[in-house]
C-alpha cells in the first residue's frame, strides 16, 4: 500500500476525534506549569491499550504535540515555561505581553508551532531511516559541545552584564550536580539530606526560578499584570503577515529542531535555545531580542515543536527514545506487541504510517485549537482582578511542583529557589543563565566525563575534544554565537562614542558626557559569596572519585574566576554608586508577606493537608494582592471563586491524576 494510502486510515472519524481531543487536552495541560507532556502521556497510556494500536498512538502523539505547544501560553502570559522546551519563549513572549502585544505573541507562537510540527512530522514520514543515522554519528564529545553551544546563549541574554550571566550559569551547573553523579555514581553536595539524592527536579526549579519572582512583583503595586491590547484579542492576520516575512527564520528553526530532536536526550529545550541564538545572531536588530522581538518567539516555538517529529525518528527506527514522552510511547508500542526497529516500516507499515499521518493531522489541528484558546486566553487574563490572579498563579506553582513526583519537598524547594531567584535578579543575576546551566548540566557533564575517559585511555585527549569533525563545527558555531553579541555591543558603543564626539565638536555647550558606571557593591558581595561557594564545591570534590570530581572541579574553578573578575571590574570603577537598598515601602512589605505565606504554605502541607492550607493561603494572598478595596459582595464572590479553584484542583489531583496526596491532619 502506498504511503499516501495510509492517509485515509488516519482520516477516519474516530481517529480525527482522537487527534482533536488529544491536541486540546495536551494544550491545556501544557499551559499549566508542572503538568508536563510526560505526565499527560503517562496517565493516559492505559486507556489506549483497548484501542487499535494506530488509534492509540494517534491519541498519545496528539497529546504530546499539544502539550509542547501549550507551554507557550504560560511562557507568554505569566513568564513561566509550561514545559521546559518553552524556556526561550519567555525571553521575548512575556515582554511582548507586558506591553500589550500578548495576542500577537500567541498568534506567531501558534503559526510557528504548526509549521515546525509539520516539518518534523514530514521528516519522520519521508526521511526517518536516513536521519536516524545522524543520531548514531553523535558521541559523548558532540553532546558535550552541543550543551556548551546552548550555554553560549548566555552571551546573547546578558550583553552588558556577561560576567554575571556566566556566574549564574556556573551556579546552575552546580545545582545540576547535586545528587548522584551521572557518571561514577558519587553522591555529591546533598548535605546528608535524603531529599537531594535524586537531585534538583528540573521542572520544579524552572517554576520557582521563573514564576515565583513574577508573583512577588505582581503584588508589589496596583498596576495591571499585563497591558491590555489596544487592538483587542488575538491578532492572527498581523501575526501571519509577520511570520510570512520571517519564513526563513521559521524554516531554519524547524530544521534545527528536527535535527536536534533526533539526538537522544537533547530535546526541545536545547533546540529552542539553539534556534533562538541563531535567530538573534542573524537578525538585523539583535539588541531587540529579550525585549519583546516576535522573531525570538517564532524561533523557539518552531524548533521545540519540530522536535516532536524528530524525536520519533530514533524511537521508531532505532528503539532509542529521545525524550521521556517518547520512552512512554515506545513502551506502549511494545505492550501492543509491535517490534521496534528498521523493519517496523515494512512489517507494521499500516500502524506506523497511519500514526505518522495522524500526528501530522494533529499538528494541523493545533492551528484552529490554538486560535480558539488564544482568542480568549490573553483577553481573559488581563481582566482577572489581581487579588484573584496572584493566588491562582501561586496555587498553580505549588500544584505543578508537587504533582511531578507527589512530593511536597519539591514544592518547598521550588519556593526557596524562587525567593532566591528574586533576590539575585534584583542585583543583576538573572534567572535565565541559572536555568540554562541546570538544564544543560547533566548533558554537559556526561559528555565531558565520557570524553575525558576515552581520551585518557587512548592517549588522544586533545584529539577527542577538539579534532572530531562534528565537534569542530559545533565549536565554531558556539564561538560565533558567543562573540557576535559582544562584538555587536562594542560596535554600537563605538558608534555612540563617535556620534557623541561629533555633537561635542559641533555644539560644545550642549554636549552631555555619559555617566560612568559606578561600583556595584551588592554585586561584589554576591560575587564574594559565589567565591566561597566555589571553594566549597572544590573541597567537596576532593572526597569524590576521579570520575565524580573532574566536572565539579572545573565548574568550581570557573565560578571562582568569574566571581573574582566581577570583583576586580567593580574595584576599577569609581565608588559612590547609588546601589540597591532594601526599601520597606508598601510594595516591599507585600513581597515579604507573600514570601512568608508561600513558605508557610509548603511547610504546613504535610502537617495540615493540601486542601486546608491551600484555602488559607489563597485567602491570605488575596488580602496581600488587593488594591481595589471592593464591596463585601465582591469579596464574597472572590472568596467563593478561590474556594472553588482550590477544591477543583485538589479533586483533580486526588481523583483524576491519582496523585498521592500528603496525609495531614485535615485533607
Amino acid at each position: 500500500m502506498d504511503i499516501l494510502g495510509y492517509l485515509l486510515n488516519a482520516l477516519t472519524p474516530f481517529n480525527l476525534m482522537l487527534a482533536l481531543v488529544g491536541v486540546m487536552l495536551g494544550t491545556v495541560i501544557g499551559a499549566l506549569p508542572g503538568l508536563s507532556a510526560t505526565m499527560a502521556v503517562a496517565v493516559l497510556v492505559p486507556f489506549t491499550f483497548t484501542m487499535d494500536p494506530a488509534a492509540g498512538l494517534i491519541a498519545l502523539g496528539a497529546i504530546y504535540t499539544g502539550a509542547i505547544y501549550g507551554g507557550a501560553y504560560a511562557a507568554i502570559l505569566v513568564n513561566t515555561p509550561g514545559t521546559p522546551s518553552a524556556i526561550a519563549t519567555t525571553f521575548d513572549g512575556f515582554p511582548m505581553a507586558k506591553r500589550g502585544d500578548g495576542g500577537l505573541a500567541i498568534s506567531v507562537a501558534t503559526i510557528a508551532s504548526v509549521v515546525g510540527g509539520i516539518v518534523g512530522a514530514v521528516a519522520l514520514l519521508v526521511l526517518a531511516p536516513p536521519l536516524a543515522r545522524v543520531a548514531l554519528a553523535f558521541g559523548p564529545t558532540e553532546y558535550f559541545w552541543l550543551a556548551i553551544f546552548g550555554l553560549t546563549l548566555i552571551a546573547a541574554l546578558s550583553v552588558g552584564n556577561t560576567v554575571k550571566g556566566l556566574i549564574g550559569a556556573c551556579f546552575g551547573l552546580f545545582l545540576s550536580m547535586i545528587g548522584v553523579a551521572v557518571v561514577g555514581g558519587d553522591v555529591r553536595y546533598t548535605m546528608d539530606m535524603q531529599r537531594f539524592l535524586a537531585g534538583i527536579d528540573l521542572t520544579s526549579a524552572i517554576i520557582g526560578l521563573y514564576c515565583v519572582p513574577v508573583i512577588l512583583d505582581l503584588v508589589a503595586n496596583a498596576d495591571p499584570h499585563l497591558k491590555p491590547s489596544e487592538t483587542g484579542g488575538l491578532r492572527f492576520a498581523e501575526g501571519f503577515r509577520h511570520s510570512l516575512k520571517r519564513k526563513f527564520n521559521i524554516i531554519r528553526s524547524s530544521v534545527i529542531g528536527t535535527i536536534i530532536g533526533i539526538l537522544p536526550g537533547a530535546g526541545g529545550s536545547i533546540a529552542g535555545l539553539v534556534s533562538y541564538s541563531e535567530a538573534r545572531r542573524s537578525s538585523d536588530d539583535p539588541d531587540s531580542f529579550g525585549k519583546g522581538n516576535p522573531d525570538g518567539v517564532i524561533a523557539t516555538e518552531a524548533a521545540n515543536n519540530a522536535t516532536v517529529g524528530g524525536g520519533f525518528i530514533p524511537t521508531l527506527v532505532l528503539g532509542i527514545p529521545g525524550t521521556p514522552p517518547d520512552a512512554i510511547i515506545l513502551g506502549a508500542l511494545l505492550v501492543q506487541g509491535i517490534k521496534i526497529g528498521p523493519t517496523l516500516f515494512t512489517t507494521d507499515a499500516n500502524i506506523v504510517y497511519t500514526f505518522i499521518w495522524g500526528l501530522l493531522i494533529a499538528t494541523v489541528l493545533m492551528l484552529p485549537v490554538g486560535l480558539l484558546i488564544g482568542r480568549y486566553a490573553y483577553s481573559s487574563i488581563t481582566k482577572v482582578p489581581k487579588a484573584v490572579l496572584a493566588p491562582t498563579v501561586a496555587l498553580l506553582t505549588i500544584i505543578g511542583a508537587f504533582a511531578i513526583q507527589s512530593n511536597v519537598e519539591d514544592a518547598q524547594l521550588m519556593v526557596g529557589l524562587g525567593i532566591l531567584a528574586w533576590i539575585l535578579n534584583r542585583y543583576g543575576f538573572q534567572p535565565s543563565p541559572i536555568v540554562l546551566g541546570l538544564v544543560l548540566g547533566s548533558i554537559a557533564e556526561q559528555g565531558f566525563v565520557q570524553t575525558y575517559l576515552i581520551g585518557n585511555a587512548s592517549g588522544r585527549l586533545t584529539e577527542m575534544f577538539f579534532m572530531r569533525p562534528i565537534s569542530i563545527g559545533i565549536i565554531c558555531a558556539a564561538l560565533l554565537t558567543l562573540l557576535f553579541p559582544i562584538w555587536s555591543d562594542w560596535k554600537s558603543k563605538r558608534r555612540a562614542q563617535l556620534a557623541q564626539a561629533g555633537v561635542q565638536f559641533a555644539i560644545a555647550e550642549a554636549a552631555t558626557i555619559p555617566e560612568p558606571k559606578r561600583r556595584d557593591v551588592p554585586g561584589m558581595i554576591f560575587a564574594g559569596l559565589f567565591v566561597i561557594l566555589g571553594i566549597v564545591i572544590y573541597v567537596g570534590a576532593s572526597a569524590l572519585s576521579p570520575l565524580g570530581a573532574v566536572f565539579p572541579i572545573a565548574i568550581a574553578a570557573a565560578l571562582i574566576v568569574f566571581s573574582v573578575l566581577l570583583i576586580v571590574m567593580n574595584l576599577r570603577r569609581p565608588a559612590g554608586g547609588p546601589g540597591e537598598t532594601l526599601d520597606l515601602n508598601g510594595g516591599a512589605i507585600r513581597r515579604i508577606a507573600l514570601g512568608i505565606v508561600m513558605l508557610a504554605w509548603v511547610l504546613l502541607i504535610p502537617e495540615i493537608g493540601f486542601l486546608v492550607t491551600s484555602l488559607a493561603a489563597f485567602l491570605a494572598i488575596m488580602i496581600i494582592a488587593d488594591y481595589d478595596r471592593p464591596s463585601p459582595t465582591t469579596w464574597a464572590i472572590w472568596i467563593g471563586s478561590g474556594a472553588l479553584i482550590c477544591f477543583g484542583f485538589w479533586w483533580l489531583m486526588a481523583n483524576v491524576l491519582l496523585l498521592r496526596m500528603p496525609a495531614g491532619m485535615l485533607f
